[in-house]
Formats: C-alpha cells, structure tokens, sequence
C-alpha cells in the first residue's frame, strides 16, 4: 500500500522540525557545556592557588570550635 504524496511530504516536514529542534537544543547544551567547563576551570585554578590548610603555622590555626 502506497502512501498519498501528501502524506509523505507531511511526514518530512515534521522530522525536518523535530530535526530542527533538536539540534537547537544540542547546540544550547553545548555552549552550557563550554560554561561550565570555564566555571570548574576557574574554581579548579582558585583551588590550586589557595593555601592548604596543612600550610599553616600553629600561630593561625583557628580553634575547633570555629
């Protein structure tokens, strides 16, 4: 059984939409992707140039109850 032209050409329209879409979805993703990845960069850096708390002198050492 064939399918009217009609039919068929509905069809395309609505996977070229879907297809659309999706892609338009993919592509957000991506740069939200890219930002987060520049965010944890940022946060991995600020946390390689922080002092350790094993760096500090007794001197500085905040009491247990802090």
């Amino acid at each position: 059984m064939h399918e009217p032209l009609e039919q068929v050409q509905s069809k395309i329209a609505y996977l070229e939409r879907a297809m659309s879409e999706l892609s338009d979805v993919v592509f957000r993703q991506h740069r939200e992707i890219q930002m987060l990845e520049t965010q944890i960069k940022a946060v991995r850096e600020r946390l390689e140039g922080a002092p350790s708390e094993e760096a500090r002198p007794a001197e500085q050492e905040r009491p247990p109850h802090y």
